[in-house]
């Protein structure tokens, strides 16, 4: 049979509250983004892939915020932003925006709202350039979620199967974690590329198609 030329037609992650995969590694970021915590700001650090913006969308539910990439901000939208009372500014160690988070950051500090800013690493190594904003970053507690272990990565395998409306079989698990990357960012990468394998094969998502598909020369699927 013809292979079958997979169409990417997108799929959304579900960021509901209640499809987050809480487990000892994140319980505590979980904890702060749906509970608030006592103070102005919050750095939300981890991995990519980690549940960084899921954990975002739902501080921003939460509070009656909003999300935004840093990449993003401009000075025009500060006032109506900080009207909101609470902002999630993602991406801010990926650059652009600075000089807008900036006078975000003052202002929601100044009318009592709430700031949460997310990346990789903690903000005190990130490549922010301008010098007053990078200082007050790295002032911001930080909470930091941990690398995934063998109960969160499966856990996360069958999210990212399910927001791709796709079964597995707990034998498909068994065969993966052993043979993965162990990382958030390849976890996505693998389901990312199995589906579109078994589309293009026309063919349920078994062992025998992942056997196939991990030893297919020059193929990385975690790449």
């Amino acid at each position: 049979m013809a292979e079958q030329l997979p169409l990417d037609l997108g799929h959304a992650p579900a960021f509901a509250e209640a499809d987050f995969l809480c487990v000892p590694g994140n319980a505590l970021a979980f904890e702060r983004m749906a509970q608030g915590w006592s103070g102005f700001g919050m750095a939300l650090c981890g991995p990519a892939g980690s549940g960084k913006s899921h954990l975002a969308a739902i501080f921003a539910a939460r509070q009656g915020g909003v999300v935004i990439p840093a990449s993003g901000l401009d000075e025009e939208m500060v006032p109506a932003l900080a009207e909101r009372g609470a902002v999630a500014v993602e991406d801010v160690d990926q650059g652009g925006g600075e000089v807008a988070l900036f006078h975000l950051h003052n202002l929601l500090r100044e009318t009592g709202g709430k700031l949460l800013v997310t990346g990789r690493g903690e903000p005190a190594h990130w490549p922010v350039g301008l010098a007053d904003l990078r200082s007050r970053l790295a002032a911001l507690p930080v909470t930091a979620i941990a690398a995934p272990d063998d109960d969160l990565l499966n856990m996360l395998l069958l999210k990212l199967f399910s927001d791709r409306q796709l079964r597995v079989g707990p034998e498909v698990l068994t065969y993966l974690l052993p043979r993965m990357e162990r990382s958030f960012d390849s976890a996505r990468a693998l389901v990312a590329a199995i589906d579109a394998h078994a589309l293009a094969r026309q063919r349920p998502i078994t062992v025998p198609l992942l056997r196939e598909l991990l030893t297919l020369p020059d193929q990385d699927p975690t790449a």
